[in-house]
């Protein structure tokens, strides 16, 4: 018996429907969302400064999904990994270490001292350097930097008792938030804009390899004790990009990846609601919950969004052309793929997603892997 039990592994789920628990028989009715008119006002912004007003015309906007490769890593990552095998390294504790100065990173032979004093709005390395990352935001998961080693339950509970650990761990929090254009404002989590928001701003809409990263650090923030300092922050992206139109680019990875990394789904539900309320085109918003049953039967589309009304004939003949055109293509994120550089301006950059789907047209090849 015990070794059918010791054997035994949970079913992952198939759908993006079966990771998402968010909005579970929660349905609109049952909770009031929580922004008032005055903080949607404020959230908007002074007139002028909000996003141009788009078209709600299915016909101008890309055919965006859901992506399940996002759901399901992020629905293994709030539920603590539920099949997860050892970590391919003896536990070393070797995170630890590094945050107590005692080990450098690996390969490049740095403490983590000298890059709190001395990496601070040294925005070239902090872009350029990629193999720091993974060692100041450990995960239970292997990244990119093979000798970075992945955390254990065991090192997490000693990390989170480690003062000095967990004082370098927010100072670096602190450097990276700074790079981005964000600055942390209190123990709680709160983040406002920091004085070189437009520089830094312009940058982070245009570096779109930086959106895996802030995924990986909201991660880590949950798994060393800071769980809640991730809704700030992914409050914070969701008014300037929906609000201010000030990182538009990064709108989809905010609603696929950074709400997800909330554990709490009551915070998941608020996120989303005010991200609908914000999100143009309204009729194109895929996170939204089961919308209510009229008497003519169901609108809605479960957990995976909001539908829009079926096509006419004269839609659904110009959608049959469209979708013979070689230009035509589906996608669904940006941040599909740790190979993928990025969407600009509508087009798809050396980027192959996991789920992307072409039709009429070659997948288009890689020119470099983004390293994470």
């Amino acid at each position: 018996m015990g070794n059918l039990l010791g054997s035994w592994r949970l079913k992952e789920p198939s759908t993006v429907e079966e990771c998402d628990s968010t909005w579970g028989s929660d349905s609109e009715g049952e909770e009031q969302d929580d922004d008032s008119p005055a903080e949607s006002e404020r959230a908007a912004g002074e007139p002028g400064e909000h996003s141009p007003e788009l078209t709600d015309s299915p016909e101008l906007v890309p055919k965006l999904k859901r992506s399940f490769y996002a759901a399901r890593d992020l629905y293994k990552y709030r539920h603590s990994y539920p099949n997860f095998k050892k970590s391919r390294q003896p536990n070393e504790y070797r995170n630890l270490r590094f945050y107590l100065n005692k080990i450098p990173l690996v390969p490049d032979g740095i403490y983590i001292e000298e890059i709190l004093t001395k990496w601070r709005g040294d925005y070239d390395k902090l872009e350029h350097n990629h193999t720091y990352i993974q060692w100041l935001f450990p995960l239970r998961e292997q990244g990119l930097n093979f000798y970075a080693h992945e955390l254990t339950q065991d090192e997490i509970k000693e990390f989170q008792n480690t003062r000095e650990a967990k004082r370098r761990f927010l100072a670096a929090y602190s450097i990276m938030l700074d790079f981005y254009g964000v600055k942390l404002l209190d123990k709680n989590g709160n983040v406002a804009r920091a004085s070189n928001w437009k520089q830094r701003f312009q940058h982070l809409n245009e570096s779109q390899h930086n959106y895996l990263r802030i995924t990986r650090i909201l991660k880590s923030l949950g798994e060393l004790g800071y769980e809640a300092f991730k809704a700030p922050l992914v409050r914070f992206f969701l008014e300037e990009s929906l609000c201010h139109s000030t990182i538009p680019n990064m709108q989809h990875s905010i609603l696929e990846y950074y709400v997800y990394t909330i554990r709490l789904p009551a915070a998941r539900r608020r996120l989303l609601r005010f991200a609908r309320q914000h999100y143009r085109p309204a009729h194109a918003f895929l996170w939204g919950p089961p919308s209510k049953r009229s008497k003519g039967g169901s609108v809605g589309a479960g957990s995976s969004g909001i539908r829009a009304p079926a096509p006419t004939p004269e839609e659904q003949r110009k959608l049959e052309e469209r979708a013979t055109s070689p230009s035509a293509y589906v996608f669904t994120s940006s941040h599909d793929s740790l190979t993928c550089q990025g969407v600009s301006r509508g087009q798809l950059r050396g980027c192959t997603p996991l789920d992307t789907i072409l039709v009429g047209g070659a997948r288009g090849d890689c020119s470099e892997a983004v390293p994470l």
